[in-house]
């Protein structure tokens, strides 16, 4: 099992973690995502446990700062490179990156999951991160990842 107390900071990739990867489009070219609020209530719960968390996205649309926002957790979108800003963050931070739990589903989460202490995954991510993380959650993106982490906590 996990000791959280081991850890000082947890790194969520947004989508296909906190979104099932889809992005709905209107006839405006408007893009909206669906978010599970049971992973706002795990988010809630983790801050109590006193570890930090953080959102780092790929994505450039400004949905995720919202989100993250809402959450009380600071966010960085439209990152090509997550490893680096990650480094960059935990040295400003003063964390071990080996203090570190990244959640992540596809290959732009690669290199930052291959630094860190722990790393999970949904379970409809990409087999390469399959292949990789350390364990494998249940649930699948955007179906309460976050809130099934928080149980594997506990």
């Amino acid at each position: 099992m996990l000791n959280i107390n081991n850890f000082q900071l947890i790194v969520y990739d947004f989508d296909g973690v906190m979104t099932d990867n889809k992005v709905y489009v209107d006839q405006n070219g408007n893009e909206m995502v669906q978010v599970n609020r049971a992973d706002g209530l795990g988010v809630s719960e983790i801050k109590k446990l006193g570890i930090d968390q953080l959102i780092i996205s790929t994505e450039k649309n400004p949905v995720v700062s919202n989100r993250a926002k809402k959450l009380g957790i600071p966010s960085f979108f439209g990152i090509d490179d997550k490893k680096s800003l990650l480094l960059e963050y935990c040295s400003k931070k003063s964390i071990d990156k080996e203090k570190v739990i990244y959640i992540g589903n596809d290959i732009n989460d690669k290199h930052a999951i291959e630094i860190v202490g722990y790393s999970l995954c949904p379970s409809d991510s990409h087999q390469s991160i399959i292949d990789i993380v350390d364990y494998v959650l249940n649930s699948k993106g955007g179906s309460g990842v976050i809130r099934e982490f928080l149980d594997f906590l506990n």
